[in-house]
């Protein structure tokens, strides 16, 4: 095989860029390039790829985080997007190239972590990672009637829109001392663009963004953003349907009047931990989803 050049950082690169994202949709579904379109794609998201003449056929991306441990900010990179085209599985590429990150960020960060497949669960440990346990929040819910609620929806494929949530996300209060991600909005903004942009709502009078949705009487609440202190109570009573019975945060939250913890369902990925010193990443927390690369 011909020997393939190696780059990083090149969104700025249109062919590059673009191959990339073509990779992305052909593994994963999933393109990129109206993120960076929309300026969504900034300097956090950093991809290291193998290319052939301008064709990109592996990557492991790092996305650049804040961890919130016990009330102590740690540096973090999560690896995401690892990828290797069809054509060029099986030469060790993906190892080439998460040892390039690891070269790069291992003295520079406290934590570095990933989600993977059931398929490649015995990969990473060769690297020093460990799997880690995580837990699902969740709340038995009767609802309470709630007047004067003003709710203005969203649009996550509005440029307008999600500029506001960027705005909003930069200046966020943490939920969990315990545990929270700061520093991702341009994941979060990924997710308001591809995933969520029709579950998005600005509750004007408490002036926070809520990102949720229904599944038969159980309200799954993904994302709560806001500058200043929330209570979580209140919230739910405006946002709930009447017929609501459970509320599921996919998130970490400390304290909420009967809070309840189960297992999570790894639904087909598990969280890998590598951490730097005497950095201790903490089991039975929830990584927010919004943020998971």
């Amino acid at each position: 095989m011909e020997k393939l050049k190696f780059v990083k950082d090149y969104k700025q690169d249109d062919v590059l860029r673009q191959s990339f994202s073509e990779l992305a949709s052909s593994v994963f579904g999933i393109s990129f390039e109206e993120w960076y379109q929309k300026d969504c794609w900034n300097d956090r998201y950093i991809p290291y790829s193998f290319h052939h003449h301008g064709k990109i056929v592996a990557n492991v991306s790092v996305n650049l985080i804040d961890l919130l441990i016990a009330g102590q900010k740690k540096k973090a990179v999560q690896i995401g997007t690892v990828m290797t085209h069809p054509d060029y599985r099986g030469c060790g590429l993906s190892r080439s190239l998460l040892e390039k990150v690891l070269a790069d960020y291992e003295e520079k960060t406290d934590v570095i972590y990933l989600f993977a497949n059931n398929e490649v669960l015995d990969f990473y440990p060769k690297f020093g990672f460990k799997e880690v346990e995580e837990q699902e929040f969740f709340l038995e819910y009767k609802h309470k009637q709630t007047e004067g609620v003003t709710v203005r929806k969203l649009n996550g494929k509005s440029v307008d829109d999600l500029r506001f949530i960027e705005s909003v996300a930069r200046r966020r209060k943490p939920l969990s001392q315990a545990f929270s991600t700061e520093g991702a909005w341009g994941i979060l903004l990924f997710y308001c663009l591809n995933v969520f942009h029709e579950h998005i709502y600005y509750l004007e009078k408490e002036e926070v963004i809520v990102i949720c949705e229904m599944e038969g009487n159980k309200l799954h609440l993904y994302e709560v953003m806001a500058s200043h202190s929330i209570v979580l109570e209140k919230l739910l009573a405006q946002i709930a349907k009447a017929d609501t019975t459970e509320v599921v945060f996919h998130f970490t939250l400390d304290n909420l009047t009967g809070l309840s913890t189960r297992h999570l369902p790894k639904e087909g990925d598990a969280l890998f931990v590598r951490t730097v010193g005497e950095t201790v990443y903490p089991e039975n927390k929830r990584h927010s989803l919004l943020t998971k690369a």
